[in-house]
């Protein structure tokens, strides 16, 4: 039988579902040259998150990171993400911005670029995709699944077609971050694709929050899907992409050829297994069906913020009152698609209404921009009820018709003149002293040191304020440690 490639997550999606992507240079650098040799297609690496949180939380530079690992990733072509016009932003940026990051992408390593868009408006992917086609690297068009009366085989089937007349592109891509696919569902949207895809092939990406990701994945291929997107356990399952390690058995036991090495992808799950058991880090395991899911279509990652904001609040107990009300917000406002940065929008909206106890009584700019149109061209449209509470109590600074954007490179190359133009982009996207203290932090560390039991029992009990002795015995060996107070 045929070839199916994996595109693998393991360094990108998996901590990003598993370990709110903080997942460090120095954890990435000591397996990179083995993933290189496992027989992947290609390798997951960037999305606007993984800049963010590089800058924002782990002080580490992005463009150096990413160069360092394609220094040890030569043979497997490296994919970066780039979200529709907005990159790491709600707001729609210049376009000259977004040809400018392709470019910088492009020049530090990465030989696949990918666009998706959370209303899968084709306008909106082809900025970058026909930057990325000139540039002569992999071009993928990503289209958003979602559960909805709008979002039909029809509409992917249209949407694929549009991609491949206005921009020809090397793959189209089913994303489905929800976890929503059924094998039912699969049967029928694989089919629909195929019959206007011709040569452009066929990628799958879903996410194992209903547990029912693996078998999607088997169906996909058995109908002609080309690549899966899947991550190396322990860093799979749960919240992240079906197990590689599992999909790889399978599918050879349906007569595929997969060429992976699974004895190097153990040799890397081992390695990220100590690094989340000395970091005390997750691990996916695989979930139980939940029909409700569904229904809020929440991901797993919102979940948990929900959660916590509420906690916060003391409101814990309307929980599910506030997923309820993600569904019934979802609905007014025609369905948007619940990935970044609409499934925030969604959320946010829900709280405020349920918090407020008038729904639409405080609406968020991002709100009023979205049901205004301002991100793009909406699948169906907001009710019209709903749409006046918005406009009458939403911002006035806010136009019914977003202004035209003039270009910003220039202006952004005077203002941080003799830097480069990754170090502008930077300091375009992220404001403040932000990038000036990710400089600050000093070099990338590359190299990571597993600390034996000991250390890690000593370490843990001198930084308990209260802890006044510790006592740590093997064998004939013992050591003492007494806090002694001043």
């Amino acid at each position: 039988m045929r070839e199916v490639r994996i595109i693998d997550t393991t360094l990108r999606d998996a901590p990003q579902c598993l370990w709110a992507t903080r997942m460090t240079a120095a954890m990435m650098m000591p397996v990179a040259e083995t993933m290189d040799r496992a027989g992947f297609g290609r390798m997951d690496l960037a999305a606007a998150i993984q800049f963010d949180v590089c800058v924002r939380y782990l002080k580490e530079n992005p463009w150096e990171k990413f160069r360092l690992l394609r220094e040890k990733i030569v043979n497997t072509p490296l994919q970066a993400t780039v979200r529709g016009r907005s990159l790491v932003s709600f707001d729609i940026l210049p376009n000259d911005i977004i040809e400018l990051w392709v470019e910088r992408l492009v020049a530090n390593g990465f030989r696949v670029v990918c666009a998706m868009d959370g209303l899968n408006d084709v306008d909106n992917l082809a900025v970058s995709l026909k930057v990325a086609k000139a540039l002569g690297v992999t071009t993928e068009a990503s289209l958003a699944f979602s559960q909805s009366p709008v979002h039909t085989d029809e509409h992917y089937a249209s949407a694929a077609a549009e991609i491949i007349r206005r921009i020809g592109v090397d793959i189209v891509k089913i994303r489905d971050a929800g976890g929503l696919l059924t094998p039912d569902r699969i049967r029928t949207l694989v089919p629909a694709l195929k019959r206007v895809l011709g040569k452009t092939r066929l990628a799958l990406h879903s996410h194992c929050l209903t547990g029912l990701a693996p078998l999607v994945y088997l169906e996909g291929i058995k109908l002609g899907v080309d690549e899966v997107a899947a991550s190396i356990a322990p860093l799979a399952n749960g919240p992240a992409q079906p197990a590689t390690q599992t999909f790889v058995r399978n599918a050879r036991l349906l007569g595929f050829e997969i060429g992976v090495d699974l004895a190097l992808a153990d040799r890397v799950g081992e390695h990220f297994r100590r690094v989340a058991d000395q970091e005390g880090l997750p691990l996916g395991v695989p979930v139980e069906y939940d029909e409700f899911h569904f229904t809020h279509q929440v991901p797993g990652g919102m979940l948990t913020n929900l959660k916590f904001q509420l906690e916060q609040a003391g409101l814990s107990e309307r929980f599910d009152a506030v997923l309820e009300e993600c569904a019934r917000v979802r609905e007014e406002l025609g369905w948007p698609i619940m990935i970044t940065p609409f499934s925030q929008l969604v959320g946010t909206q829900a709280v405020l209404n349920v918090v407020q106890g008038e729904r639409y009584r405080v609406v968020p700019d991002e709100v009023k921009k979205y049901a205004l149109g301002h991100y793009g061209r909406l699948l169906a449209p907001v009710k019209p009820d709903v749409l006046d509470k918005i406009i009458e109590n939403g911002s006035s600074a806010i136009k019914e018709t977003p202004a035209a954007l003039e270009p910003a490179v220039p202006e952004l190359r005077k203002q941080y003149a003799g830097q480069s133009d990754d170090e502008r982009l930077l300091r375009f996207m992220f404001a403040g002293n932000q990038v000036d203290e990710m400089f600050a932090a000093g070099p990338l560390r590359t190299e990571y040191v597993f600390k034996n039991r000991a250390q890690r029992l000593l370490e843990t009990a001198l930084k308990a304020k209260k802890m006044r002795y510790i006592s740590i015995a093997k064998d004939d060996v013992k050591l003492e440690a007494v806090r002694h107070q001043r």
